[in-house]
């Protein structure tokens, strides 16, 4: 089938599957409604039309798998249509390959990278947030999902991965070959940005980060700070409970972070006791890259006033995806549940605003980054004005 048949099913059937299939799922659907079996008819008067009267031969089962992406493509960058070999492998548990290349990745037209990790292979490539990814080892990611894409990615250590990168004129691609390397579950480092200032940069947050950034900061107090700021920009991994675990770590008492389900009761999670053993006044710094786990982290300090966001809009990622079976062996990964900000307010896919913005410099493919960060010289002025614990 054409490309042209392909993109003219699937706008015409996409919405109209959204009320089938999807809010089937999602229970909205329910006795005496009228609407979604309206539709329903439509889509199988849009079926027999396009069999019946189009001009060339038309796969059917081509066009409701082109549908079905679509359809799931319209909610959020993370869920994802898998084909009934894909679905297998989510059940198995089957671990992914250890070796990467350092890239968290969102979906925006092509896959694109949400940030990546310091002294990776692919940040040593120069790659950056904002930057598409027109295909990975030739396959073209137009119609790639998140899920697959991360997978591609993934390797033995020692493999090598070509990716096409665009960033700015998309008529001037740039092939990248990357070696992957086992990727760090965790990585904190630390050291003094000023007078009784330590600075904390979390490049990469797992299960072992709380402990990680409490022997920074105990090292950084004995050397005489006094005030701290914690960096995640352009953070990687982690599960979002990562995120509130370390949120633990500055905030003793209030709501971390509050999350839901469709038809579900609104979760609060608050502190516990012995939270919040790190009190020094401190300044969080944030960018678009900021997502995930670092982006709960985020939301939990400032919903608590417990820091100021210094630096970009986060990119609203917050949300947890679960697999649901279709009846052909098929599956959805959809985001079914999401968390909010303490207050309540929506994090996924709004994110969070910096209480001050400083805008991260563009930098054209190929050249290195500004010696100077603004983005720390005005946290280190904010963070002047407030007093020592």
């Amino acid at each position: 089938m054409s490309s042209r048949t392909r993109i003219i099913v699937m706008t015409i059937s996409a919405p109209v599957i959204a009320f089938a299939i999807v809010g089937g799922f999602l229970g909205k659907v329910m006795a005496g409604q009228e609407t979604p079996y309206r539709h329903l008819k439509i889509f199988d008067d849009v079926v027999g039309l396009i069999t019946s009267a189009y001009v060339e031969d038309v796969n059917v089962d081509k066009v409701m798998h082109g549908a079905m992406h679509g359809l799931v493509d319209s909610l959020d960058p993370d869920s994802a249509y898998l084909t009934p070999d894909e679905a297998k492998q989510v059940e198995s548990g089957a671990a992914l390959p250890p070796g990467g290349v350092g890239l968290e990745i969102t979906r925006q037209y092509y896959l694109r990278v949400i940030a990546a990790r310091d002294n990776s292979p692919a940040a040593k490539a120069g790659l950056r947030t904002g930057d598409y990814i027109r295909a990975i080892n030739g396959t073209p990611t137009r119609e790639m999902s998140v899920w697959a894409g991360h997978r591609m990615l993934r390797g033995a250590p020692g493999s090598n991965v070509s990716i096409t990168i665009i960033r700015g004129n998309a008529a001037d691609p740039h092939v990248v070959d990357l070696t992957r390397e086992a990727e760090p579950a965790s990585v904190v480092n630390g050291r003094m940005a000023g007078a009784g200032v330590g600075y904390v940069r979390i490049a990469a947050l797992g299960a072992t980060s709380v402990a990680q950034v409490k022997s920074q900061v105990a090292d950084l107090t004995k050397g005489g700070a006094t005030k701290l700021v914690v960096d995640v920009r352009r953070t990687v991994g982690g599960s979002l409970d990562d995120g509130l675990a370390l949120a633990r770590l500055f905030v003793g008492k209030g709501t971390l972070a509050m999350r839901e389900t469709k038809n579900g009761p609104r979760e609060t999670i608050a502190t516990g006791a012995g939270d919040g053993p790190i009190a020094l006044p401190m300044v969080l710094l944030i960018d678009t890259g900021t997502s995930g786990a670092s982006e709960v982290f985020a939301s939990a300090l400032a919903g608590n006033q417990r820091a100021d966001l210094i630096g970009e809009r986060t990119i609203g990622r917050a949300a947890v995806q679960k697999l649901v079976k279709l009846p052909d062996g098929a599956a959805l990964w959809l985001s079914t549940t999401r968390y909010l900000t303490p207050s309540g307010t929506p994090l996924h896919e709004k994110g969070l605003e910096p209480t001050v913005a400083v805008d991260e410099p563009d930098v054209e493919f190929g050249q290195p980054p500004p010696a100077a960060d603004r983005v720390l010289d005005k946290a280190l002025e904010r963070l002047a004005a407030k007093k020592a614990a």
